[in-house]
């Protein structure tokens, strides 16, 4: 059996460590004690000790505070663009609600559109760029409630009309989309027959686009790899992953690849064309 995929946390658990190391070599380079740069900036000891650690993750005034005391105040801009870079690859759902559901859709628009080569890998539900309207109005309908945060039906509108936006980036510029779903995904009833019928016929019309490579996993095919996270790839550069509780971005080169590694080995494992596009007429017969 193949190693797993690492763990999810080690890219922002890993970032937020190497900039609570640069806090204790500049501090080291600049001859101070922990003691000296707490008493410098005004705050108990422990807390020096818990930035450097990485217990704490520093906030912009303290990275000015940290900076001015080691005498570095030319490494604050740097330091502070690291800091929320680290702060950004994981992010709990209830931060990223605070700003309604349509914001999180839009803020990913640039990000698509700039991307060339997408892996999408989904185990629990059809991919956001593959939904209807009305799939994804039951989807973002269920993970507002569940989380607590929807904002009434006017920002689902807008999250859906969001994501439609997103989306169009299957039919412009010169991209390439391969696409894996577990087949246990076509059943999920996340909305009513009605909408996962014609959810289902989407999926074989965007099947037509010579851009999209869509792949079924069976459920009894032999496996190489287990069913894991659902994720994301944009081009080699970084992993988007929505867990229960929060979103993860992974960039670090190592976990990149291994995810690229993984992708690969589901994509051995599953159907296409004839075979996968059987697979989900199977699924719309059963709504029937």
């Amino acid at each position: 059996m193949s190693s797993s995929l690492p763990t999810p946390y080690a890219s922002a658990r890993q970032a937020r460590q190497d900039l609570a190391n640069r806090l204790r070599e500049m501090r080291l380079d600049a001859g101070l004690t922990a003691r000296a740069v707490a008493a410098a900036a005004g705050w108990h000891e422990s807390k020096t000790s818990r930035i450097e650690h990485g217990h704490k993750a520093p906030s912009d005034s303290d990275i000015r505070a940290w900076c001015t005391a080691c005498g570095q105040e030319d490494q604050v801009a740097d330091l502070i663009a690291t800091a929320r870079t680290a702060n950004s690859m994981y992010v709990e759902w209830r931060r990223r609600h605070r700003a309604g559901l349509r914001h999180i859709q839009q803020s990913g628009i640039p990000l698509y559109q700039a991307t060339r080569h997408f892996r999408v890998y989904c185990s629990n539900v059809i991919p956001g760029l593959l939904q209807t309207p009305g799939y994804a109005r039951a989807m973002l309908t269920a993970f507002g409630a569940f989380h607590g945060t929807a904002d009434g039906s006017t920002d689902i509108d807008g999250a859906v009309a969001a994501r439609m936006e997103r989306s169009r980036v299957l039919f412009e510029g010169n991209r390439r989309f391969a696409v894996l779903v577990e087949d246990s995904v076509l059943y999920y009833p996340i909305a009513d027959a009605e909408v996962m019928a014609g959810q289902l016929g989407h999926l074989l019309a965007l099947m037509a686009l010579p851009s999209v490579s869509l792949g079924v996993i069976p459920r009894t095919a032999p496996r190489r790899m287990w069913t894991c996270e659902a994720f994301n790839i944009f081009d080699d550069d970084r992993v988007f992953v929505e867990l229960l509780s929060a979103s993860l971005t992974i960039t670090a080169p190592h976990e990149v690849e291994l995810y690229v590694k993984g992708f690969a080995r589901l994509a051995e494992t599953a159907v296409y064309g004839a075979p996968a596009r059987a697979l989900i007429t199977a699924a719309i017969e059963r709504l029937h």
